[in-house]
């Protein structure tokens, strides 16, 4: 099976890119070049609903019809908290040590644009934390990785040591959900399993 026209992943998230890529999914890659501002008053799908649509037509207005955008928005959501990316090293262990043997959530909402096609949906997934001490916090902080990272983790590194438990998609928790996005290129007649590679 081929696709007319080209795949665009409106998206900078190198762990985006790799999900499509282990797929073996052939795209090009554009930032859309937004300021989020969330509003915490609303719920977290609407959130990832709204960004995750604002992404993909900032990027699908310079493509053609024929063209398929992918864009997607990821929040951690704690105890009617939206938990983003940290600010610094204080904010990343603040963050930590309220999710230290507590259950969140992650909702990732994908939107998908061909032409005057539009098609938003959102996934969501539960985790579970152990409890961690200062000293384990500390080191993870001193190794980097929760500075770019929504809810200041990344699960498919490191922070995996961190979840005891998890219910739903855990590519989601990375940063898209692959069985969502399967569902959803269907729509527009695209079967991933059938893609020539």
């Amino acid at each position: 099976m081929s696709i007319l026209g080209k795949i665009i992943l409106a998206s900078s998230s190198p762990r985006r890119q790799e999900i499509l890529k282990r797929i073996g999914l052939s795209f090009k890659t554009v930032n859309p070049d937004l300021d989020e501002v969330i509003d915490q008053e609303m719920p977290p799908e609407d959130i990832v609903s709204h960004w995750s649509r604002k992404k993909a037509e900032a990027v699908a207005a310079h493509y053609g019809s024929e063209d398929i955008v992918i864009a997607a928005d990821t929040i951690v959501y704690f105890d009617g908290n939206i938990l983003g990316k940290p600010t610094d090293e204080t904010d990343a262990f603040k963050t930590l040590t309220m999710l230290s043997g507590s259950w969140h959530t992650v909702y990732t909402g994908i939107t998908i644009i061909r032409g005057d096609d539009v098609l938003t949906d959102v996934e969501s997934t539960t985790v579970l934390f152990r409890e961690l001490s200062s000293k384990q916090i500390e080191h993870y902080i001193d190794t980097g990785e929760p500075m770019d990272k929504a809810g200041s983790y990344g699960i498919q590194d490191l922070g995996a040591l961190f979840v005891e438990r998890i219910d739903g998609d855990i590519y989601n928790v990375i940063g898209l959900p692959l069985y969502r996005l399967s569902l959803m290129l269907s729509h527009f007649g695209i079967d991933l399993l059938s893609l020539e590679r």
